[in-house]
C-alpha cells in the first residue's frame, strides 16, 4: 500500500464477501463459459480467436463475477428479446422495438415525448445494448436511460406543443424549433478550429480539427461521424445530427501539414461520433506518415474517442477487425502509444463477455485503455426513493466500476460533470452535490485506481476542477484549477469561487472576493482574437440547420 494513502480495506471486494464466500473462486466453470459462449451466438471465426487469443479465461471471469455479482450478466440464461444482428435507427427503428417489447409484454408509455426526443437529437440501439438493457427494471436500469429517451427530459411546454400539433409537419416544425436552442457549440468551440499559412502564402483552415490546448489535437474525420449507439446526453450531437457547421475533416494530408507547423502536438485525438467507425485504410493514412516522418516525431499519442466497447464489442471482435488490430500492433512496435479511450459509466457495461474479450483482444495488440465518463443523473448519479439523490449508491456505482477498471487493466482516466448542451437540466445536478460524491470515491479507491484529476467541467477557458470547498474568513467557498487551458499559465493557479449549493454550471460560479475571475480579461481578449481571424461572431451560438439524415 502507497504510505500516506487512506484505503478502506473492507471496500476490495464490495459488499460481496457473502457471496464471493459460497461462491468460492472458481463462479465461472468452463461449462459456464461454455454456455456463454454460445447464448452470445459468436461465428466460429469469433469462438476460434477468443480461443487462440485466451480472451476469456475462467480465472478472470470468476474473480469479475464473484466480486460483482449484482452487476454481472456474465452466467445470465435468459433468452435474448432481440436475437437479429441489426440496429434500430431514427423514429421509425425506435418503433420497430416498441412493436417487439410490446409483443413481449413489456410497454414503455410516453412514446410521443420520446419520439420528439428523437426528432431533435436522434436515436440509435444495437443489438448488444438491447439485450443488455435489464428489461423487467426498466426504473432503474442505467443502460436504458442511456440510450432511451426519458419522460423529463423535454421541457414540458415543447411536449405539450409537439402532442398538439397536427400532423408529422407541424410536430417536425416544433422539434426543429427546439433544435434551434440546443447549443451544440458549447464552450465556444467553433473557435478551436486551427489555421496555418501554407507554402504559397495561403491560409488554410482546418474545418474538421479541434486546437485548443497545446499537446493535443482533436480530428473530427469523415469517416466517424456516426455512432454504434447514441447516448440521451450526447454533447456531440452536432455532428451525428449532421449540422451544417459540424466539424469535418476530409484532407487527411492537411491534419500532417498542420501536425509538421506545430511541434507542441504530442496527442491526435480522433474523435466524432465515433472514432470506431474509421475502416483501417483511413486510419492508416493517418498513422503510417506518424511512424515513418522524422517531421512528426513529436506526435506520441493517437487516441481514439469510442464507444465501441460498451455498445458493439462484437466489432473488435469480428475477422475483419484484424487489419486495424495489425495497425494498433504497428503503432506499438515504433514507439506510439495508441490510447483507446472508452466511455464507461457502470460496472455493468464491462461485466460482459464481448467487452471483455474486446478489451483483452485489444490490450495484446498493443492498445492502452483508458476510460473517461460523465457523472450523469438517472445515469451513473441515483435517486432514492423521495427523489433525493443517493449519494451511496451513486458513489458506489463508481467505485465499484474504479476497481472493476483496474482488475480489467484501464486507466480509470477521468470524471467529468454534464456540459451545459442539450437538455441539461435533466442530467445534472448541483455542483456541490457531485463534489461531496467524488470526495467519497476518491478516498475510497486505492491511489493507483482514482480518476488522474479531480471532477471537472469544460468551458470556453478550459477544463475546470472542483478540489473541494474551504473556509476563508468564515466564509465557504469552492476551490478551483485549470486541469486544460486556453493559457497554460493558468494551470499555476488555485483559485476561489463563492460557495453555492444550488448551481450546476462552473462557468456560472462567482468569484470569492474578487470582481471577476483571474482569467476573464484575457479570455475576452483571446476569443475576440480567434473571431476576428475564424469570423465566429459574438451572436453565432445556436445550431445551423441540420442535414436530413436519420431524422425518421
Amino acid at each position: 500500500m502507497d504510505g500516506g494513502d487512506e484505503v478502506d480495506i473492507q471496500e476490495a471486494c464490495p459488499t460481496n464477501r457473502e457471496a464471493s464466500q459460497s461462491t468460492g473462486i472458481a463462479a465461472v466453470s468452463e461449462a459456464d463459459r461454455a454456455r456463454m459462449l454460445d447464448r452470445q451466438g459468436y461465428s466460429p471465426e469469433v469462438r476460434a480467436a477468443i480461443e487462440r487469443e485466451n480472451l476469456l479465461p475462467t480465472g478472470l471471469l470468476s474473480r469479475a463475477h464473484a466480486c460483482y455479482p449484482q452487476h454481472s450478466t456474465l452466467l445470465s440464461t435468459d433468452p435474448f428479446l432481440f436475437p437479429e444482428r441489426r440496429k434500430y435507427r431514427g423514429v421509425s427503428g425506435f418503433r420497430e422495438v416498441v412493436a417487439r417489447l410490446t409483443a413481449s409484454g413489456i410497454r414503455l408509455g410516453d412514446l410521443e415525448e420520446r419520439e420528439l426526443f428523437i426528432e431533435v437529437y436522434r436515436f440509435m440501439a444495437t443489438r448488444h445494448v438491447l439485450n443488455a438493457i435489464d428489461w423487467r427494471n426498466l426504473a432503474s436500469d442505467s443502460l436504458f436511460a442511456l440510450t432511451f429517451p426519458q419522460p423529463g427530459m423535454m421541457p414540458r411546454d415543447v411536449v405539450e406543443a409537439y402532442v398538439a400539433a397536427d400532423g408529422s409537419e407541424a410536430r417536425t416544425r416544433v422539434a426543429r424549433a427546439h433544435l434551434e436552442r440546443t447549443n451544440p457549440h458549447d464552450g465556444k468551440q467553433r473557435l478551436n478550429r486551427p489555421w496555418f499559412d501554407n507554402d504559397r502564402g495561403e491560409r488554410e483552415l482546418l474545418e474538421g480539427s479541434q486546437h485548443k490546448y497545446p499537446q493535443c489535437q482533436l480530428v473530427f474525420d469523415r469517416t466517424t461521424q456516426d455512432c454504434f449507439a447514441f447516448c440521451t446526453y450526447c454533447f456531440r450531437h452536432a455532428q451525428v445530427r449532421g449540422d451544417e457547421d459540424m466539424f469535418l475533416q476530409q484532407d487527411v494530408a492537411q491534419v500532417h501539414r498542420y501536425l509538421r507547423r506545430h511541434p507542441e502536438v504530442t496527442d491526435l485525438l480522433i474523435t466524432g461520433g465515433d472514432a470506431g467507425f474509421m475502416p483501417a485504410n483511413r486510419f492508416a493514412e493517418y498513422a503510417l506518415p506518424i511512424i515513418s516522418d522524422p517531421a512528426l516525431l513529436h506526435v506520441r499519442t493517437i487516441r481514439f474517442a469510442s464507444r465501441v466497447l460498451s455498445y458493439a464489442p462484437e466489432v473488435v471482435l469480428s475477422p475483419g477487425y484484424r487489419p486495424m488490430l495489425e495497425l494498433f500492433r504497428r503503432l506499438s512496435d515504433n514507439g506510439i502509444q495508441l490510447a483507446f479511450m472508452a466511455h464507461f459509466s457502470t460496472p455493468r457495461e464491462l461485466l460482459h463477455p464481448s467487452t471483455i474479450a474486446a478489451i483483452r483482444r485489444l490490450q495484446h495488440h498493443g492498445v492502452t485503455l483508458r476510460s473517461q465518463s460523465p457523472i450523469m443523473n438517472r445515469i451513473s448519479l441515483f435517486r432514492d426513493e423521495r427523489g433525493e439523490v443517493d449519494v451511496d449508491r451513486t458513489a458506489r456505482n463508481w467505485i465499484d466500476l474504479g476497481n472493476l477498471l483496474a482488475m480489467l487493466r484501464i486507466g480509470f482516466h477521468s470524471m467529468y460533470c454534464a456540459r451545459p448542451t442539450g437538455e441539461h437540466h435533466y442530467f445534472t445536478v448541483p455542483l456541490a452535490v457531485l463534489d461531496t460524491i467524488y470526495g467519497r470515491i476518491h478516498r475510497s479507491l486505492a491511489s493507483i485506481s482514482r480518476p488522474s484529476r479531480y471532477l471537472s467541467m469544460t468551458t470556453s477557458a478550459g477544463k475546470i476542477s472542483i478540489l473541494g470547498t474551504t473556509i476563508v474568513g468564515g466564509r465557504k467557498a469552492f476551490a478551483l484549477k485549470f486541469t486544460q487551458a486556453r493559457n497554460m499559465a493558468w494551470l499555476d493557479r488555485v483559485f476561489l469561487a463563492r460557495y453555492d449549493e444550488k448551481q450546476n454550471n462552473v462557468d456560472l460560479l462567482e468569484p470569492f472576493d474578487t470582481p471577476e475571475f483571474f482569467f476573464r480579461e484575457e479570455l475576452r481578449e483571446i476569443e475576440r482574437s480567434l473571431a476576428a481571424v475564424l469570423g465566429e461572431g459574438e451572436a453565432r451560438c445556436g445550431p445551423a440547420p441540420p442535414r436530413d439524415r436519420d431524422a425518421r
